[in-house]
């Protein structure tokens, strides 16, 4: 094992403590290996380390997973991006919270211009035709096409991505090794031949709901602007524009029926 890369995957796997606050340990300690040696009293000593965030800092159990957990990195076919490598998308490097280790499989371009398209997945015909279209005329012209790998409007612009010849890139609400949704086993191969699919989650997390509210800011940090085509009321993907507003990246939407439901978010 890969001594440096123990420090990272453990960082990565304190779910429990928020990406804003592993970023800031970070910048204070300046390595991952000099956190997991602070002391309790180091720790403590911080403004923003409460309680809680050092005993999970300094629970045994996290750290002996770590072996574990970079093996199944290994198995599963996944490289790992940290935030202080070359690889690293400059673009979601300097977001708030940037994931501080990336879980890939496929290639992630660095320096690629992206353009998220993300929307309901109770897609209506049009919906699916927007996403296919506007996803594969971007994808002709060089755009890369990222989304969430959802049902309805995310599977559909990977698609028209990849139809067009163009490369796409899905980034996941649970671990690199899990297929979610099942049916999308064979989008996800396609995507890793094409481009990337990533998740700033360990092998074996599992989809769990409240995982993806945090994975929006992903789709909308890799990108320039984020296109949101149909959306409800709630819609997820209204987060990954408002994420997108807080990075500073532009918001487009793709206007639908004034008297559907599933359009009332994208309208507004």
């Amino acid at each position: 094992m890969v001594g440096s890369m123990k420090y990272w995957i453990w960082l990565s796997s304190l779910v429990k403590i928020p990406p804003r606050k592993r970023l800031r340990l970070l910048e204070y300690f300046r390595d991952p290996a000099f956190i997991w040696e602070a002391s309790e009293a180091e720790l403590k000593a911080l403004s923003f380390v409460i309680p809680q965030m050092a005993g999970c800092i300094l629970d045994r159990q996290s750290r002996g997973m770590a072996p574990k957990l970079y093996e199944d990195i290994g198995k599963c076919g996944a490289d790992m991006i940290t935030l202080r490598d070359g690889r690293y998308p400059e673009t979601l490097r300097n977001i708030p919270d940037p994931p501080v280790v990336l879980y890939c499989r496929g290639r992630l371009e660095r320096d690629a211009v992206c353009i998220a398209i993300v929307g309901s997945r109770r897609a209506t015909r049009y919906g699916l035709d927007m996403a296919g279209r506007l996803s594969g005329e971007l994808a002709r012209r060089g755009v890369t096409i990222v989304s969430g790998m959802a049902r309805g409007i995310d599977s559909k612009a990977h698609r028209g991505a990849l139809e067009a010849g163009g490369k796409t890139v899905a980034v996941l609400g649970c671990g690199i090794d899990i297929v979610y949704p099942e049916e999308n086993l064979e989008l996800m191969k396609k995507i890793c031949q094409s481009g990337a699919v990533i998740s700033e989650y360990l092998p074996g997390t599992p989809p769990k709901a409240f995982n993806f509210p945090a994975r929006n800011r992903i789709i909308s940090g890799l990108s320039q602007g984020v296109a949101i085509v149909e959306a409800n009321e709630r819609s997820g993907s209204l987060i990954t524009a408002d994420f997108a507003l807080e990075q500073g990246r532009d918001v487009y939407a793709v206007p639908g029926n004034i008297d559907s439901a599933n359009s009332l978010g994208a309208n507004r």
